[in-house]
């Protein structure tokens, strides 16, 4: 007879802080291991073709590298999709305009998105139901094979929060145990040195101002100057908070494996990262809820040379997790 399992997952999370896991879906073993399933099962789509990992893949850190993601309706989404690593320490709330307050809310939206998997979770609920090992997880998850939309997001947002990454170059170098080339270690002095208007000399790329902590982001919504207020197609967080202010700002995203995480921007219009630091450092656009850490930037630009470029991305590769893709806790449980 199956019964539930209540055996702990002990999450290993090294030097970082102490994560703020959620009260109410403390992590098993047992359902992070069905979260797992949902997260690569493809019944999550109407047509059995998509999965979450179909656009959230581990070998490119958990994210797609396409420019927009392909529903099962051949349509692309409407913003790039952001990567899924370190999400206990992500605050604000999910996707790029934060509508989904944890990550079992956010587990749930794209099944039902019409441009993603297009499916109703009744639909998903019969069609695992009709599967003998989901009813025997879901007993061993929850004490019961009763499967509902709420078991499934909490399921998912177990697996999610055990997704780390936190072995890049930098937390070696971290660790005393690498050391960063000439052109990484000046790439590093500017990434944290600040901005300075009036004294060039002094001056750095004073990315650690929105890109900092041990995950290089602030869990914040700011407007990074891609466009002025009449070029706004998309008005990220003010679609949710239907607040002019909010206007075309997006969740501040981790710089971790960046270099894995081609495109760029919540719409995907730079493709490298020698254009990402080109529109910082001489391509930011003027509207009126521009982040006020960018104004000072805004006539001058950073200055950086073409040398400080080339250090500035040497330092971003070195936080570059290549264990992340060879980790066989993320591996699908399928075959297929």
């Amino acid at each position: 007879m199956i019964t539930q399992d209540l055996s702990p997952f002990e999450l290993n999370y090294g030097k970082f802080p102490p994560p703020a896991l959620p009260a109410d879906n403390a992590l098993t073993q047992q359902k992070v291991k069905l979260g797992k399933m949902l997260f690569y099962d493809k019944k999550l789509s109407n047509d059995l073709t998509l999965s979450c990992a179909s656009c959230h893949k581990q070998e490119d850190a958990f994210n797609d590298i396409r420019k927009f993601s392909i529903g099962t309706e051949g349509l692309p989404g409407g913003r790039q999709a952001m990567a899924i690593f370190n999400m206990a320490w992500h605050r604000a709330g999910f996707f790029g305009d934060g509508r989904a307050p944890l990550p079992r809310n956010q587990a749930l939206l794209p099944i039902q998105d019409p441009l993603e998997m297009n499916e109703t979770l009744g639909n998903v609920i019969v069609k695992l139901n009709a599967e003998k090992t989901y009813r025997d997880q879901f007993m061993r998850a929850y004490g019961s094979d009763e499967i509902t939309s709420e078991k499934i997001g909490l399921a998912m947002e177990q697996f999610m929060l055990t997704i780390l990454s936190m072995d890049s170059k930098y937390d070696q170098v971290e660790a005393g145990k690498a050391s960063y080339t000439t052109a990484e270690q000046k790439g590093k002095d500017l990434f944290f040195k600040e901005f300075n208007e009036f004294i060039p000399t002094e001056s750095g790329a004073d990315c650690a101002h929105c890109h900092g902590g041990i995950n290089f982001d602030n869990s914040q919504f700011m407007n990074n100057g891609l466009d002025t207020d009449a070029e706004f197609s998309d008005l990220g967080r003010a679609k949710v908070t239907k607040v002019a202010s909010d206007n075309a700002k997006f969740k501040v995203p981790s710089l971790r494996n960046i270099e894995l995480t081609s495109p760029y921007m919540h719409d995907g219009r730079f493709a490298t990262l020698e254009e990402v630091v080109d529109h910082y450092n001489s391509g930011i656009d003027s509207s009126s809820t521009l982040d006020r850490a960018l104004l000072s930037t805004r006539n001058t630009g950073l200055r950086l040379t073409p040398e400080d470029k080339k250090n500035l991305i040497a330092f971003l590769k070195t936080l570059t997790d290549a264990s992340l893709a060879k980790n066989d806790n993320y591996f699908s449980p399928f075959s297929d």
